[in-house]
């Protein structure tokens, strides 16, 4: 028997956020190194500022309350506590949406995405396009983390979320969309349970990174070859170290909140679309609210384990690959952008491919109106009526 989902609100003691104010009065920086800022990761004097105003500035009540505005639970789920969103569509006929976030993101990140999908009239589209949304942190990560709790690979989050949306949530065919980790969980979803889905939408392709992977690339395939060569030498450290050291790396972020801070925020610089200004995309509150939410929740460490999992493991996408409907909004300054011809490989039925304007890694937050508009055009026609 399935368990029952409890409601859950988020409180994070005070003496958490005198813990942290007091850690971040503290901070030893480093020196700057020469040369550009930002040309070796952090910006010193940006961090600075960040941290001091992380310090006087930022209210984390105020983020907390934003989050405990959306309905919350946490249900037993495969050996953990699993948090998840779940947010009822204002239609004539709500359609269940899996949503699934990445690394260095959580939940916060569809705030503002989550209320045009659940209710399109208020945003002025069809109430007949409404989603009833379920958005669960992902196991080790943010509020679905507890001390010393089993780690999940990509494949083991991919089965916990269809028990949730099946077993736990009684769905018994659902849409699904993701970006980052997410891509990969959704797509080992339209893989592996083909059955329970209606297809999956992607902002992120999960799309093997080998240079050697063309034979007589076309002109657009030499292009990606060459930005992925780029990306393998200059850009992948991170995961170098989080799928190798994931624990070494840990002490220090779990320790230091500066530490957390510059190592997430060099991401939402570099992978954005924000020609380097990283808060003309994001408020500081947006970057610290996430930021803060690994600080409290411990949880930096466990967040790693995806990488560790997949060096170590086999590629998460069963060979055949996806063959359900696929849709994919390619935003400009996504990490990496396969062309189509690339995609195909794995992904079978792409019924929807669609160049996005403007906006990068974290969509959801850079274009929610965008993103939403994707979603709903690509599953208008999938959704049973």
């Amino acid at each position: 028997m399935a368990a029952t989902p409890a409601s859950f609100r988020l409180q994070v003691p005070d003496d958490a956020i005198a813990d942290l104010r007091g850690r971040l009065a503290r901070t030893r920086f480093p020196d700057q190194a020469p040369g550009e800022p930002w040309a070796y990761g952090t910006d010193v004097a940006y961090l600075k500022q960040l941290v001091e105003y992380w310090r006087t500035g930022f209210d984390w009540r105020t983020q907390e309350a934003r989050l405990n505005a959306v309905p919350q639970f946490k249900v037993p789920l495969h050996g953990i506590d699993v948090h998840f969103l779940h947010v009822e569509g204002k239609g004539p006929n709500p359609y269940p949406l899996l949503l699934s976030h990445g690394w260095p993101g959580s939940v916060l990140e569809f705030l503002d995405i989550i209320p045009r999908l659940t209710d399109p009239a208020k945003f002025g589209g069809d109430p007949a396009d409404a989603f009833t949304v379920v958005a669960p942190s992902l196991p080790g990560y943010g509020l679905s983390f507890a001390p010393g709790q089993k780690r999940f690979s990509l494949e083991m989050i991919a089965d916990c979320f269809a028990e949730l949306m099946t077993g736990v949530l009684g769905y018994e065919r659902f849409a699904a969309q993701g970006g980052d980790w997410g891509s990969f969980v959704t797509s080992r979803l339209g893989a592996v349970h083909a059955d329970k889905l209606i297809g999956i939408h992607l902002n992120l392709l999960s799309i093997r990174r080998d240079p050697k992977m063309l034979e007589n690339p076309t002109p657009e395939e030499q292009k990606f070859l060459g930005e992925l060569d780029v990306w393998l030498k200059e850009s992948i450290g991170y995961q170098w170290i989080q799928g190798t050291r994931p624990q070494t790396l840990s002490f220090g972020l779990t320790d230091s909140p500066a530490g957390l801070a510059a190592w997430i925020v060099e991401k939402f610089r570099s992978w954005s679309d924000c020609n380097g200004d990283v808060e003309s995309v994001f408020t500081k509150d947006h970057l610290l609210a996430n930021i803060s939410l690994y600080w409290f929740t411990g949880a930096i460490g466990s967040s790693f384990w995806p990488y560790y999992a997949r060096m170590h493991g086999p590629w998460p996408i069963p060979d055949g690959g996806v063959k359900l409907p696929m849709g994919y909004a390619a935003f400009p300054k996504e990490i990496l952008r396969p062309p189509r011809s690339v995609a195909e490989r794995m992904y079978t039925d792409i019924r929807r491919w669609t160049p996005m304007q403007k906006g990068g890694h974290f969509a959801a937050m850079e274009q929610p109106e965008a993103l939403t508009h994707e979603i709903v055009e690509f599953f208008r026609p999938l959704r049973p009526r």
